[in-house]
């Protein structure tokens, strides 16, 4: 294992505490919102890379991923975490609001650095990318209706998130592949992989420095939270373990369908709440304190998918290599 890898949770948790020291320095916070959206981009930008688009169309073809992780997201994930709230933040409905938006939001970026970690498929994974994305845009509306009939969802934001993280490093990644030899793009690719720790902290970096002073001012939410989501995130990676071994995934499929139904989509849900719930605060802070407890976990969890594969347990539960 390169250095660097074995690095990468101190890498991670000293963005965070750099980012909430810096929180109260205007300069910084006043450009924070830009910056995550150009670091996402470019950590994205070097994972397009690598991973072969005459692929895809090969992964949309594999129905029992794509039906699990939908299942798992959007319909077992909403429900079990309205629960979760119920059970542990219902006297703060702010913090129960944010809690169940950073819940219904599966992410649809940083994750999948995770499944490269965990050794998962990226092409199946980034298969699942836009269906992921317009289902969390169209039922998020629905579920906060259902479960909180209060606050209007900014679709033009939702809009701009998604062609500045998603659609321009997609493009502008086919395009480099298009231009240069083989040789040169292995060359690029390589180069972007290497820093892809380093644009995931700088966004890391900048979510807390944006939204630092809030969290201080509300560290009793940090103990509110903390629970339920831990709860999430166990039980999740309990249920992708139990799935996979009932549908035969390949150890691929596995730790793919592990990472696509924990990481959460923080950035954006942080960006939706900020324009669609002003003056509700607790709302952000809730969002902002779930990458805290989440990139350590999704770290530990990738390690616990490759120490699956390693440890002979895949054949117990009868996950293929």
């Amino acid at each position: 294992m390169k250095l660097i890898e074995k690095l990468e949770p101190a890498i991670i948790f000293s963005a965070v505490i750099i980012g909430l020291l810096f929180s109260n320095f205007k300069a910084i916070t006043a450009s924070s919102d830009y910056l995550i959206s150009i670091f996402l981009g470019m950590m994205l930008f070097g994972l397009f890379l690598e991973v072969p688009l005459n692929e895809l169309k090969n992964s949309f073809k594999n129905v029992k991923f794509t039906s699990a992780s939908l299942i798992i997201n959007f319909i077992w994930t909403p429900l079990f975490g309205y629960f979760l709230g119920s059970l542990f933040l219902k006297g703060n409905i702010d913090i129960f609001i944010g809690f169940f938006m950073l819940i219904l939001t599966p992410c649809t970026d940083w994750y999948l650095v995770f499944t490269k970690i965990a050794k998962g498929d990226l092409s199946l994974s980034l298969s699942i990318l836009p269906m992921n994305l317009v289902l969390q845009i169209i039922l998020l509306p629905i579920y906060l209706i259902i479960f909180f009939p209060i606050g209007n969802m900014d679709y033009l934001q939702i809009a701009y998130s998604f062609i500045i993280i998603i659609a321009i490093p997609f493009v502008a990644a086919q395009i480099v592949k298009l231009i240069l030899n083989d040789k040169t793009n292995e060359k690029v690719a390589n180069l972007f992989s290497s820093l892809q720790i380093v644009f995931l902290s700088l966004a890391v970096f900048c979510i807390f420095a944006s939204q630092g002073g809030q969290l201080f001012a509300n560290l009793d939410s940090v103990v509110k939270i903390f629970v339920p989501l831990i709860i999430f995130f166990i039980t999740n990676t309990v249920i992708d373990l139990l799935v996979s071994e009932k549908i035969n995934f390949t150890y691929s499929e596995y730790a793919s369908l592990t990472m696509t139904t924990l990481a959460r989509n923080s950035p954006l849900a942080l960006a939706i709440a900020i324009n669609s719930f002003p003056g509700h605060e607790l709302i952000s802070i809730a969002l902002v304190i779930g990458p805290l407890i989440e990139l350590p976990i999704l770290y530990i969890i990738s390690k616990f998918c490759l120490w699956v594969k390693n440890s002979g347990l895949f054949f117990a539960c009868g996950i293929k290599i």
